[in-house]
């Protein structure tokens, strides 16, 4: 049976509705015009711009999956979880991202404040930079800096003075991976941890953590990725071999918010048939 759908397909692209700078439908027109026909719009914590992107990407006859990218916590690391095709009314998926998304406000407000005691920075300022429903995060308080003239662009601020070393810095919540596979798998959803080694051996998770988490539901890993290392790509692929995970290639397009162009990485077919069969949580969208 042939699929509904038809690639080249990237599966992880971020709106102005988190830290990307376009709106949905704008990044939609972005991955057509690179030629992408199949897509998923992740953005960080919040299913917001579904329902925009979801009506471009029709526009376009391209399909749509859509989805999100779940902040979590392992020990001192940082994780992050694709979530695909999940309910997004599921009352507890929605708890904890909107306790996420709550803390993510305070967190930017303390940092901002502590900036603010040696520069010229206030919260106004990067709310000048969010867009309505936006996950405010530390990029829009880059953005802020740029705006202020503080910096050059995004690189330099977190290069500089949102560096942990400056001082400003604060924690913020994220759930533990398992208890996102486990919320995002009852919604019907699928998981993918996205750019899992992008720092080398010493940040990905342990492996054994990775074979407990595919045991409780982890679906696959996001391999080619361009901040993924390539021994941590090597030890990735023996796993998914092993295990029979699905494996995505995405170029995480931000917009102007980073260099990663849609489709620089892609996701065979078979991979997304793949994901779209393991879901019970909702449809991709499909073009008329």
């Amino acid at each position: 049976m042939r699929p509904r759908f038809s690639g080249p397909s990237d599966l992880h692209l971020h709106s102005a509705r988190s830290d990307g700078t376009e709106p949905p439908a704008e990044v939609m027109a972005s991955a057509h015009r690179h030629g992408l026909r199949t897509v998923a719009l992740t953005d960080h914590d919040t299913t917001a711009g579904w329902a925009e992107a979801a009506e471009a990407a029709t526009s376009l006859g391209m399909t749509l999956l859509p989805g999100m990218e779940f902040s979590a916590k392992h020990e001192w690391r940082s994780v992050h979880m694709l979530s695909y095709l999940f309910d997004p009314d599921d009352a507890a998926l929605r708890a904890e991202t909107e306790r996420i998304r709550g803390d993510r406000i305070g967190r930017a407000e303390r940092i901002v404040a502590n900036i603010g005691r040696d520069y010229d920075l206030t919260w106004d300022d990067v709310l000048a930079q969010t867009t309505q429903d936006a996950t405010v995060g530390r990029p829009h308080i880059a953005d802020a800096l740029v705006a202020r003239g503080l910096v050059r662009d995004r690189g330099e601020a977190f290069a500089g003075i949102l560096h942990p070393r400056e001082g400003y810095y604060e924690p913020h919540y994220a759930p533990d991976p398992f208890r996102v596979v486990e919320l995002v798998t009852r919604a019907g959803g699928v998981v993918v941890i996205a750019h899992p080694s992008t720092a080398g051996r010493a940040r990905m998770m342990p492996q054994e953590t990775l074979h407990a988490l595919i045991d409780a539901g982890l679906a696959g890993f996001e391999i080619d990725h361009r901040e993924n290392t390539a021994q941590g790509k090597r030890i990735l692929r023996r796993i998914a071999e092993e295990r029979d995970l699905i494996v995505t290639g995405s170029s995480d397009y931000h917009g102007r918010g980073k260099p990663n162009i849609p489709g620089e990485n892609t996701t065979s077919d078979e991979m997304v048939a793949r994901i779209i069969e393991r879901a019970t949580g909702i449809e991709p969208v499909y073009p008329g």
